[in-house]
C-alpha cells in the first residue's frame, strides 16, 4: 500500500501546531468568559427568589414565637425579644386543635388513596388496552380539568345531599375520589414504559390487572409518588369543600378550625393563630422533603416538565 509522505520539515511543523494550538478565536474566547457569567446571574436570581418565597413563611415561624403586641408592631420586629414557646401549648389548648389535625389527616390520606387507586387504574387502560372511542373519551375526560369547579358546585351540593352525605366526612371524600389529573399524569408516565413488557406478561398468560399490579405499578414509583404528594397537599389545604360541605365543629379541618378561631379581628391572638398555621405546614413540609426526589423525577419524566 502506498504511503503519503510528509516532509520531515512539515512533520516537525504539524507536531508544533498540535502542541501549541495557539489562541482561540475572538468568538469563542467571548463565550468561554461569558459562561460564568451567566453562571452567577443565575444563582442570584434563583437566591432572590428564593429569599422571595421564604421570607413569608421564615415570619410566620417568628410571629408564632412573639407575644401578641409583637406580631403587627411599627416597625416590624422580625426577631421577639422572648421566644413564647407556650403559644404552641395554647393553640392546642384553647382550641379544638387535635380533632382538626384528625378530620384532616384523615380526609387528605383516604383521598389520597383513592385517586391514586382510581387514577392508575384508568390510566392503564386509556395507555394499554385498545377499544373503541378511546382517544376521544381520554379527551373528553381530560377535558373536564378545564370546567371550574364554581361552575357545578351546586348541583353536586345537591346531590350529594340527597344522597343523604352531606355534612360528613365521605361527602368530602366521595367529591375527590376521582380526578382527571391523576389519570393524565400516570397515563404520561405509562406511555413511557416498553410496551413488550406487556406483551410478554400476556404471553406468560397474565391478567390485564395483573400486569398493571404486577408490572406497571412497581415501575411507576416516581409517578406515582408525584401524584401521590399533590393530591394530599391539595386535599390537606382544601378550605371552600370542607366550608361547603362540614358544618358540625366536631368535623372540621385545620382550615376551617383557624379560620373560626381568627372570626374576630379585634379579639384575635395573632401569636396563636402564627403557631396553628406553622403547626399545618409542618406536615406538609416533611412529605415534601421525604418525596422531593420522586417528585421532581415523576414530573419529569411524564411530560410536565416547565
Amino acid at each position: 500500500m502506498s504511503k503519503l509522505l510528509v516532509p520531515a520539515d512539515d512533520r516537525r511543523a504539524i507536531r508544533r501546531l498540535a502542541e501549541n494550538p495557539g489562541p482561540l478565536p475572538a468568538r469563542r474566547r467571548g463565550t468561554r468568559r461569558l459562561r460564568p457569567l451567566g453562571r452567577v446571574l443565575g444563582y442570584l436570581a434563583l437566591a432572590v427568589f428564593a429569599v422571595g418565597l421564604l421570607t413569608p413563611f421564615v415570619w410566620m415561624v417568628l410571629s408564632s414565637l412573639k407575644s401578641p403586641n409583637e406580631v403587627f408592631s411599627v416597625p416590624i420586629v422580625w426577631l421577639p425579644e422572648t421566644f413564647v414557646w407556650s403559644n404552641y401549648i395554647d393553640i392546642l389548648s384553647r382550641a379544638d386543635m387535635l380533632t382538626w389535625i384528625r378530620n384532616t389527616l384523615f380526609l387528605a390520606t383516604a383521598v389520597t388513596f383513592l385517586q391514586v387507586l382510581t387514577g392508575s387504574f384508568a390510566a392503564y387502560g386509556f395507555a394499554r388496552i385498545r377499544f373503541p372511542g378511546r382517544d376521544a373519551l381520554f379527551l373528553v375526560y381530560i377535558g373536564t380539568i378545564a370546567v371550574p369547579w364554581q361552575s357545578y358546585m351546586i348541583p353536586q351540593f345537591i346531590l350529594l345531599s340527597n344522597l343523604k352525605v352531606s355534612n360528613t366526612l365521605w361527602a368530602i371524600i366521595l367529591l375527590q375520589a376521582f380526578g382527571a389529573f391523576g389519570v393524565f399524569l400516570m397515563k404520561q408516565y405509562y406511555e413511557t414504559i416498553p410496551e413488550e413488557l406487556s406483551e410478554a406478561a400476556r404471553l406468560d398468560g397474565l391478567s390485564e390487572y395483573g400486569i398493571w399490579r404486577r408490572i406497571m405499578l412497581p415501575l411507576s414509583v416516581p409517578a406515582l409518588a408525584s401524584l401521590t404528594l399533590l393530591t394530599f397537599v391539595n386535599t390537606w389545604n382544601d378550605y371552600l369543600g370542607p366550608l361547603i360541605y362540614l358544618r358540625n365543629p366536631d368535623l372540621w379541618t385545620i382550615q376551617l378550625g383557624l379560620k373560626s378561631f381568627a372570626s374576630n379581628l379585634y379579639d384575635t391572638n395573632y401569636a396563636l393563630l402564627f403557631a396553628g398555621l406553622t403547626i399545618s405546614v409542618i406536615p406538609i413540609a416533611v412529605i415534601f422533603l421525604l418525596g422531593q426526589k420522586y417528585f421532581i423525577e415523576g414530573l419529569a419524566t411524564s411530560g410536565l416538565k416547565g
